[in-house]
């Protein structure tokens, strides 16, 4: 619905979604599969065409699987396998590590995608809406726009982007690293280079970083790519021309090398932050809106889709009136480890990749190092959990030395294809092999599904993490007290 037909109009809902980027989306998407009506603005007029992240990772994969998404997403055109890196060192031995393998699906099209999907079910973000001013009580929150318009709403999600409005009128500390220096980061077709992963310096300390983002729709290559070194820092707002890239393209690759398509530039800088609390009372900060960092790995909007995951069951049952105490809470307890965890990789890699370009000895001498600790498959794959996704294990009470608690559900159990569609519905599932528990999972049957199958009995929440994982004896004592934690009290 264009904004223009709505000026002035007051609404009620129950969730508010400040942000109409990929966290936001997939938030929208999340409580829409939960039957929870929800409002989504964007400041913007029209939805962006530039592509500020260029991959999707495996486990926010095995998450769009586990929507029936990922098949359709990737129908969407030429999306390659990547091979895993960290700042720019190769981790070959990650291939064929997970069933879905980090691929180039860039932001534009997971926006599209999003859009097209939400509106087959009605769902339209409400766009060229400014938030400018917020309010909360105890019973909901008030939120005004430049035009006049104002929504009530039980719940606001701010996933509005690293300049976050809804956060500046929070006044929510963001604590961190301001940026020191800025890069070129852009989508182009070039010639006289294998459209492939690429890391290269000169001595002068002038560096470029290539990685494909598939084809064009003539079917020629595209690449990202990222480009500084000493001297070649300009402010954000700086607009970005070709022959600044070709004269960058000039001192790292030489003559051989040229710009045949600028399909769009911007300028990034280093700046690493994290809000101190992703909760202020009925308000709730996403995506880019909690953590910026450099766009290393595609880790920020991969850990913003996440974060909507996490969250939207969540305020679900909050307004569907079965949220226990305290579940609120466990988003921030459960989310900001894992942005702070994605922080200080991009760091490192920061440091390893010598973004500022100063060729200092120290810094070579430790990439130098770390290249060679990296050929080694125990490192490779430490470092594949920390970019992938498929490391984080939640902090959720243990039930023995071998539990699943935690952890992403397994795909072995049932079977990546039966697991994904049992939780397609975005419900919990008890996975009960002898169906010793069937008459305690019964008491909770209108928020978990039961099925008697798998090897390991164990309860998977809707985002698809294990919140209980037993011995199968049929006293159900400690899955009773799982459900109750996690879903409220029985019906």
């Amino acid at each position: 619905m264009p904004n223009n037909e709505i000026p002035g109009a007051v609404m009620n809902t129950e969730v508010l979604i400040a942000g109409a980027g990929p966290t936001g989306l997939m938030m929208a998407n999340e409580l829409n599969l939960a039957g929870v009506p929800s409002v989504l603005v964007d400041k913007l007029p029209e939805r962006s065409r530039l592509s500020k992240a260029g991959g999707v990772q495996s486990r926010t994969q095995e998450a769009f699987d586990q929507r029936g998404l990922l098949e359709p997403l990737l129908a969407t055109g030429d999306h390659p396998i990547g091979t895993a890196h960290f700042g720019g060192i190769h981790l070959p031995l990650t291939r064929g590590r997970h069933r879905f393998p980090w691929r180039s699906v860039p932001q534009v099209v997971i926006e599209g995608f999003f859009e097209e999907h939400l509106a087959a079910q009605g769902i339209h973000a409400l766009r060229g809406m400014e938030l400018t001013g917020l309010g909360q009580d105890a019973d909901g929150i008030a939120a005004t726009f430049a035009d006049g318009t104002t929504v009530g709403a039980r719940y606001l999600v701010a996933a509005d982007g690293g300049h976050s409005t809804v956060r500046k009128l929070l006044q929510a500390e963001f604590p961190g690293q301001a940026g020191t220096a800025t890069v070129i980061a852009a989508d182009v077709r070039l010639s006289g280079v294998e459209p492939t992963m690429t890391h290269r310096w000169n001595e002068a300390g002038d560096w470029a970083h290539l990685f494909p983002l598939g084809t064009d729709e003539r079917g020629r290559p595209l690449l990202r790519l990222a480009m500084g070194g000493p001297g070649r820092a300009r402010p954000r707002e700086v607009e970005v021309t070709g022959t600044e890239i070709r004269d960058g393209l000039l001192a790292v690759f030489g003559p051989g090398v040229e710009l045949t398509e600028l399909r769009y530039a911007r300028r990034i800088t280093n700046a690493a932050r994290q809000a101190a609390r992703y909760r202020h009372g009925r308000v709730f900060l996403a995506g880019d809106a909690a953590h910026v960092h450099l766009p290393l790995g595609a880790q920020g909007m991969n850990t913003g889709l996440q974060d909507a995951l996490n969250l939207g069951w969540k305020l679900a049952a909050a307004v569907h009136g079965w949220a226990p105490e305290g579940l609120l809470e466990t988003y921030h307890a459960e989310r900001h480890p894992v942005g702070a965890a994605v922080l200080r990789n991009v760091q490192a890699q920061s440091l390893l990749m010598d973004w500022e370009g100063t060729r200092a000895p120290e810094v070579t001498a430790t990439r130098a190092l770390f290249t060679a600790m990296a050929q080694l498959e125990d490192v490779q794959f430490h470092l594949d959990d920390l970019l992938s996704g498929m490391g984080i294990r939640y902090p959720m009470a243990e039930a023995g030395p071998r539990s699943r608690t935690g952890l992403p559900a397994p795909d072995a159990d049932l079977g990546p294809a039966r697991l994904n569609e049992r939780l397609r519905a975005g419900r919990a599932l008890l996975i009960d092999p002898d169906g010793a528990f069937a008459q305690v999972a019964g008491r909770w049957d209108d928020r978990v599904d039961h099925v008697a199958a798998g090897s390991e009995p164990m309860l998977v929440r809707p985002d698809g993490y294990v919140c209980w994982s037993g011995c199968g004896d049929g006293r159900g004592e400690d899955l009773e007290a799982a459900l109750q934690r996690w879903f409220g009290r029985a019906r």
